[in-house]
């Protein structure tokens, strides 16, 4: 199966109350126990490329890992999705190198500027068939390029405006979600009523939540375990993730977890293991450790398996 783009799983997703997992991807390993985790489960899946990874491993390179999990998982719907893109420069050189799907990231600029940033990008993409998701509100947080030192939740009337101005296929928002492992000090809390008038005013458009680690504890322990420092580092809680899914969210991002899954497992292997030097013989369970964390996203995050 070629690459696809969003729009028909998306479909599915809201009418059927549950969203696609977009997972971010670095390297081979981590491709591997997505796309492995998607087939088991026969889920659709979005890949996200950020401009660091993109930075990090190269294009071309991410292309052909992409092009290689297609042939060896043929019947699981795959979008290339470039996450966050910072420029109009980085959105084409993705859609003109096969991207089925890019971000464009003008939610830091003033309103009118990622108005016309955004129409930019549609203006590029859609006649060359590639899907653009957009952002309005921001997110606190850091990742990578993406720094904010406070909230600013996104205006439903504005989120109505701003998509009929800029055509733009799909739009994150802002609701208590943050950038990172660190997302919140106290409780846990999502504007869900925010959400529901923004869906109500925008009935069957796909909305997307950033910054949707859970940062499960387990990792965290395991990483400081094993002599990590990850302290304090607190997610949003999966039923608030679900609940969203079931509300208009057809996209959750998710990177933290990953990294934190990937990297916990490596920390152990090397703690238990400190005779060994071989990339391979820690790389495979850091894989394996991918596989299940988005195998569980999948299955009891997104209520996506089965979907493919």
């Amino acid at each position: 199966m070629p690459l696809v783009g969003p729009r028909e799983m998306f479909a599915k997703a809201y009418e059927g109350h549950y969203a696609i997992g977009a997972f971010n991807v670095n390297n081979m390993e981590i491709v591997q126990g997505i796309m492995w985790a998607a087939a088991e489960e026969k889920s659709p899946v979005i890949l996200q490329v950020s401009a660091g990874a993109r930075k990090y491993a190269g294009q071309v390179y991410i292309m052909k890992l992409v092009e290689a999990a297609l042939e060896e998982d043929p019947g699981v719907p795959v979008v290339v999705h470039l996450d966050h893109g910072p420029s109009y420069e980085m959105c084409r050189d993705c859609i003109d190198g096969g991207f089925t799907s890019v971000m464009i990231d003008g939610s830091h600029l003033p309103y009118e500027e990622n108005v016309a940033l955004t129409k930019k990008v549609v203006d590029y993409a859609h006649p060359r068939g590639v899907w653009v998701e957009a952002e309005l509100g921001k997110l606190a947080g850091v990742e990578e390029h993406v720094k904010s030192e406070g909230h600013v939740y996104t205006d439903p009337d504005q989120a109505v405006d701003f998509v009929n101005r800029t055509g733009c296929d799909s739009l994150a928002i802002a609701i208590g979600t943050s950038h990172g492992a660190y997302k919140f000090k106290g409780d846990a809390t999502l504007d869900f009523p925010r959400l529901e008038k923004i869906t109500s005013l925008m009935p069957g458009y796909p909305l997307v939540l950033h910054g949707a680690s859970s940062v499960p504890q387990k990792f965290v322990e395991l990483c400081n375990e094993y002599g990590g420092k990850v302290g304090g580092a607190k997610g949003v809680p999966e039923d608030m993730l679900r609940k969203a899914a079931s509300m208009g969210i057809c996209k959750i991002n998710v990177d933290t977890d990953i990294r934190l899954a990937l990297t916990a497992s490596i920390r152990q292997f090397f703690a238990e293991h400190p005779e060994q030097f071989d990339p391979r013989s820690y790389l495979s369970p850091a894989r394996d450790a991918v596989k299940k964390m988005v195998a569980h996203k999948i299955h009891d995050v997104m209520g996506s398996s089965g979907k493919a």
